[in-house]
């Protein structure tokens, strides 16, 4: 075989991969999104007068959720 063949085609399955690792590594950023918001919402349903601080807390956890779902697209493409 040609060798530029075979870096033309390691380079393909080299992209398919990084997809399928940024996909992978969004899921679970994407689940505990949708966990963390819909416990925060029902907290403040439950108790309106602690609303504030559940808020702040929610943020905080949104910001090291993105983190994570940042970390994966990185190492996606930096393998």
């Amino acid at each position: 075989m040609d060798l530029v063949y075979l870096a033309q085609a390691a380079a393909a399955e080299s992209n398919v991969g990084n997809g399928l690792v940024y996909g992978l590594a969004a899921i679970g950023p994407g689940i505990g999104l949708g966990i963390l918001i819909g416990k925060a919402v029902e907290s403040m349903a439950r108790q309106p007068e602690a609303a504030g601080m559940v808020r702040t807390t929610m943020f905080i956890g949104i910001a090291v959720i993105e983190a994570l779902a940042l970390l994966g697209f990185v190492l996606a493409f930096a393998i």
